[in-house]
């Protein structure tokens, strides 16, 4: 029935077709060896603080206790899943110890072969132990420690439907979702030599090592011809003989499979390293999706590989899908598609290379590249593909690589390690990439428009091995499942630890000040409003005192005025307006003297303490105000939404006000170290700086902050604390809490601007019983 798989080339001028190719579900797996610092590989166990690497879904060990493997969950778009990617090489480079992860598919520099460690996984995984341990005595440990990368990929039910009907397919869907997934495998087959040649970046492997012969047994230094991919070279990663399965129905290729086992070949399927492996769903055994397993890592990108060549590999898989085939895949076009892998992997810098084409026909690989280039670019613009940038972009860089060779990075990858050695480029590139990582930890690459508490979360999660769900990204509403364990999270702090009443109370700061002063704790004198009219009325009632006026439900120091001195009649009635913009009812408390501390409380525990410097900028004699606030803004922990540890300055209506009572504006050019305030409120959220202040601090205050959320029967809290002398012991004056918080940020407290981690996202997993 290929004619019928034919058929759906047609269906590319269907919009509802066209407009569903770029989604489906794409998952990477990716392998590192761990190394010291002098580029020898570690012999350390994989390290605890990883999760147990039986159970951690996302990272474990492949073939060696030293060979670190991440797993992506199967994520929606390629943006997603290249930053899940990242965030584990991230997570796993911040937790190891004076290692790093070595970014070459070459094995660094290894010791003797029986000192290479086989992965331990316990009672529980002993035959996950005999099977490495076969698996060394027939292949060698050495190759074992060959790395690379896995691209997953499945299409949408949706879109096979749509195909389905389009093709006008006579059976049912399962036979129709076996027929094109064959035939992706079939045509990636015979076209598989072009990603070598574009992505291979195992040129050359360390004068140190040698690999033992699959044929003879012998062990002997890796090298060839003009090499771009040694390990997908014949001396690379592959059985002992090459082996030739049907790829033609899915009846005839389990059978040959199972002759292969039978026969004692290989000992399971696994052990058959196919370029790209068709996978099943464990229970169901159905086609669950395909695995691509050419991909070598780049030792350029940080993470092994490039969004462009994932989003390449998609492209080529789809293009896979859509061309035209022959009625057969037969063993002699096997034969050819694997020695142009041979060759394209051996040979592939060579600019004279020469390739049999499917009909035995020798031409040169610079031909049959320009013409599927062609045939390439002719699929995106009828699929609609090239109105994407990413695809587009994708193509743009091929076209590239393909006119100008030299342009590839195993070129680069070749040159570098011909110029500083095969240890130091790769050892100095691992050395960048464990700095970048450390500098971006407080980072969840791909899903940066979440708030960076929930970043954070996710992050703890991830290498405690606990499975995420975003079940409304807008909401920053997330589900934790571990086992049989599941928890629901809203913006990394509301929680089923919290009632919902201790919630509401907290969100209401009248209710929370009555409760307070309820169980004597201190907090602010004053009034509330809700009429505006009324409110605005009763300045002679604050004249001349220092004051707050604030809403009575909002978060984030929204809404909130301080008035130090309140002589300015007009101005109080703007903050009047300004408290009644963000809730229907305000509050106009008495101002509390000394510093403002943030105390974060989980379960009756004082675990993290902030003193919150408002926002500010330092003079220089030369510069505005407003332009001094764009320099301190540039800073990259400073962003928007709560993405970043420190929030940029605003420039707004609060701020003019407040620099008004100062007799300045934007534009006033300051004297050289004098630094000057533009808001009073010192929130994070308002560009504030954080100084961490937890082990500074005098005990009897942390003791009133258990106390304040005892009171409100609440276990997650950010409580706000006026404090006049954090060294000496409270009295029923020299304090007052001024706010309490549902839902506090926990990233201030993670990366504060001075100070310690204080690890927050673990202890709310902590409490979660994760």
């Amino acid at each position: 029935m290929n004619h019928l798989i034919n058929n759906i080339n047609e269906a590319l001028q269907l919009e509802g077709i066209r407009e569903s190719l770029k989604n489906g579900q794409f998952g990477i797996e990716k392998e590192n060896v761990r190394v010291d610092y002098a580029g020898n590989m570690a012999t350390t166990p994989h390290p605890g603080i990883l999760g147990d690497k039986f159970q951690n879904p996302f990272i474990t060990t492949d073939f060696s206790e030293s060979q670190v493997e991440m797993i992506t969950p199967p994520l929606h778009s390629i943006a997603e899943v290249h930053g899940f990617l990242e965030t584990l090489q991230d997570v796993i480079s911040e937790n190891l110890t004076d290692e790093l992860l070595w970014p070459q598919s070459l094995p660094p520099l290894l010791p003797q072969e029986e000192e290479i460690p086989i992965a331990k996984f316990g009672e529980k995984g002993t035959h996950k132990e005999k099977y490495r341990e076969e698996l060394a005595n027939r292949y060698g440990k050495e190759r074992q420690m060959l790395s690379g990368i896995h691209f997953n990929y499945s299409l949408t039910e949706r879109l096979e439907r749509k195909l389905k009907k389009a093709s006008n397919w006579d059976g049912d869907l399962e036979s129709f979702r076996e027929a094109i997934y064959l035939k992706m495998v079939r045509n990636f087959m015979r076209y598989r030599w072009m990603l070598i040649w574009l992505f291979g970046e195992s040129p050359i492997s360390d004068p140190s090592l040698k690999m033992k012969s699959l044929i003879t047994g012998k062990k002997s230094f890796m090298s060839c011809g003009n090499a771009i991919s040694i390990r997908n070279s014949s001396m690379g990663y592959r059985n002992i003989e090459e082996f030739f399965v049907d790829f033609n129905g899915l009846k005839d290729y389990k059978e040959s499979v199972a002759e292969l086992i039978e026969s004692g070949k290989i000992i399971a399927g696994e052990e058959l390293y196919l370029p790209i492996r068709i996978k099943f769903d464990e229970k169901s055994k159905k086609i669950s999706h395909l695995e691509v397993r050419i991909l070598d890592l780049d030792p350029f990108e940080k993470s092994g590989i490039s969004k462009n060549r994932l989003y390449f590999t998609h492209l080529f898989l789809l293009y896979c899908l859509f061309t035209n085939e022959s009625e057969k895949y037969n063993e002699k076009e096997q034969k050819i598609a694997s020695n142009n892998q041979d060759l394209v992997a051996c040979h592939g810098m060579n600019s004279e290379l020469i390739l049999p084409n499917s009909e035995g026909e020798e031409i040169y690989a610079s031909k049959m590249l320009q013409d599927l280039l062609s045939d390439i670019t002719n699929f995106v613009k009828e699929s609609g593909l090239s109105t994407d940038s990413d695809y587009q972009g994708s193509l743009d860089e091929i076209a590239d690589f393909i006119k100008n060779p030299d342009l590839r990075s195993s070129y680069k990858v070749k040159q570098r390690i011909i110029e500083e050695g095969f240890i130091n480029f790769h050892l100095n590139k691992a050395k960048q990439y464990k700095e970048e990582s450390e500098m971006s930890g407080f980072r969840f690459h791909g899903f940066e428009d979440l708030e960076l508490s929930s970043q954070l979360l996710m992050k703890a999660a991830l290498r405690r091995g606990v499975e995420c769900t975003i079940l409304d990204r807008s909401e920053n509403f997330i589900s934790l499942t571990q086992g049989e364990k599941t928890e629901y999270v809203m913006q990394a702090t509301r929680t089923s630890l919290d009632n919902y009443s201790s919630v509401l109370m907290m969100e209401n700061k009248l209710v929370t000040k009555k409760i307070l002063e309820k169980a004597g704790i201190r907090v602010p004198s004053g009034f509330d409003y809700q009429d505006a009219r009324q409110a605005r009325s009763d300045f002679d009632l604050f004249e001349g005192k220092g004051i707050v006026v604030k809403p009575k439900s909002t978060n984030y120091g929204l809404g909130i005025t301080i008035l130090k001195e309140n002589k300015n009649e007009e101005v109080y009635k703007r903050a009047v307006d300004i408290a009644f913009e963000h809730d229907g009812s305000i509050l106009i408390e008495e101002f509390i003297s000394g510093r403002e501390f943030r105390f974060f409380v989980i379960n009756d525990q004082v675990c993290g303490i902030l003193h919150r410097v408002p926002a500010n900028v330092k003079g220089d004699g030369i510069k505005s105000i407003r332009e001094l606030v764009e320099i301190k803004n540039q800073d990259p922990l400073r962003g928007i939404g709560y993405r970043t540890p420190l929030e940029k300055i605003r420039l707004e209506e609060a701020e003019a006000m407040f620099l008004k009572e100062q007799g300045l504006s934007f534009e006033s050019v300051l004297s050289k170290d004098k630094v000057v305030y533009l808001r009073e409120n010192s929130n994070i959220s308002t560009g504030g700086d954080s100084i961490d202040y937890t082990d500074d601090i005098h005990q009897s205050y942390k003791d009133i902050a258990i106390e304040s959320s005892k009171a409100l029967g609440v276990q997650i809290t950010g409580l706000d604390m006026m404090i006049e002398d954090v060294d000496q012991p409270s009295t029923k004056d020299n304090y007052a809490i001024i706010e309490m918080n549902f839902n506090p940020a926990i990233h201030i407290h993670c990366y504060p601007y001075i100070g310690k981690n204080r690890q927050l996202n673990e202890k709310i997993l902590d409490s979660l019983g994760f």
